[in-house]
């Protein structure tokens, strides 16, 4: 029987599917989670930084009260690190609901919504909660090809999303391509620069894109905590976009939707330098480690910008679910990536050495 309630375009959505939690798996399997290790989320495998767990303790003294809606201390810090006024910031719970947010304030049904192939897939699902019409731009190498998604914007469309670095493919534009396409872009269509990985790459690859934010007022830079400053179960994300743009997402926004402890810690992370320092390090370490790996193995893998690599791991539409539930069964918990139209493919969060080395070796002995 079908189901009569909500709209169509609601009742046609996919849900989103998370990676598989430690417990879940452990029950799964019989496995005894101290063994298992999660490389599914692209998580910090350091953890929750020290400086954020003390500022949480303190925090936590003020938990019968509602946290700060308009999240004063944290649209401080930001404000000063990114030299921007507060009112160009709005705070999400995660970035995920920064996405949300946009596509609430900017879209409605009927409209069209733009994003590549093979991105993050809230994008689609920010479209069809809205009803509204999406237009997926094929990719050229696992990643964005701007110039096509330049020239499919149409009359409709009122909100393109990019991730830089994308997700699930770990593909990066360089800062004066992103450019080269916002001068392209209507001034009526909101572009939405998701940076949830922007923290792990490297030198020579840096850019502020915040600061463009000055030349487009149709622009959106999107970034979190979750990924290089270990809050990911804190959920605190934020965006940067001039007062206008920023005054209409505040509008549809959840007043109280970063809670007090997300906030507190959030502070603290962005000021621990250090933490982030051996964030990168540990990163750029660990994508060496997989690449020796897979180039050892003969595996085809995209060149990644982010804390994971994309891998394929065999030629039948069956092989990346195959491979997927060898490795649960070893303990090792990976990301399928056959949702995004990558059936073959593996999406690996990139751990510590010794996270990584017990997954390549799983690895092996599930191609064996």
């Amino acid at each position: 029987m079908s189901n009569p309630y909500g709209p169509e375009y609601i009742r046609a959505i996919a849900p989103y599917q998370a990676g598989k939690p430690i417990a879940e798996v452990a029950r799964e399997f019989g496995l005894d989670e101290a063994n298992i290790v999660k490389l599914a989320s692209n998580e910090n495998p350091f953890g929750v930084p020290e400086s954020s767990k003390q500022a949480m303790l303190q925090a936590a003294a003020e938990l019968a009260r509602y946290p700060d809606s308009n999240g004063f201390e944290l649209k401080t810090a930001l404000a000063k690190r990114y030299d921007v006024p507060m009112d160009c910031i709005t705070l999400g719970n995660g970035s995920n609901d920064i996405l949300e947010i946009a596509a609430k304030a900017f879209v409605q049904k009927g409209d069209a919504v733009l994003y590549a192939q093979y991105s993050f897939a809230v994008y689609a699902l920010a479209a069809q909660g809205l009803g509204a019409r999406a237009i997926v731009v094929p990719a050229v190498d696992h990643g964005h090809d701007l110039d096509a998604m330049a020239a499919a914007i149409d009359q409709d469309t009122k909100l393109v999303f990019i991730a830089n670095p994308n997700n699930p493919t770990g593909t990066f534009l360089p800062a004066a391509k992103l450019e080269a396409f916002l001068d392209k872009v209507p001034a009526n269509v909101i572009v939405v620069l998701d940076e949830a990985y922007n923290e792990f790459l490297a030198p020579q690859d840096q850019y502020e894109s915040t600061a463009w934010v000055r030349k487009y007022p149709n622009l959106i830079v999107s970034r979190t905590f979750s990924k290089a400053y270990g809050l990911a179960g804190l959920r605190v994300g934020f965006a940067i976009a001039q007062p206008a743009v920023t005054d209409l997402m505040n509008r549809v926004r959840q007043p109280f939707n970063v809670n007090s402890l997300a906030q507190a810690a959030a502070v603290a992370a962005l000021n621990d330098t250090a933490f982030l320092k051996k964030s990168a390090e540990n990163n750029t370490a660990g994508y060496q480690q997989y690449v020796q790996a897979f180039e050892e193995m003969g595996l085809q893998y995209v060149p990644s910008y982010g804390n994971f690599v994309l891998v394929k791991v065999g030629e039948d539409e069956g092989a990346g679910a195959r491979v997927n539930v060898a490795l649960l069964k070893q303990g090792v918990i990976v990301r399928p990536v056959g949702a995004y139209g990558l059936p073959q493919w593996l999406r690996i969060s990139i751990g510590l050495p010794q996270e990584n080395a017990a997954c390549i070796a799983a690895l092996k002995k599930a191609l064996a």
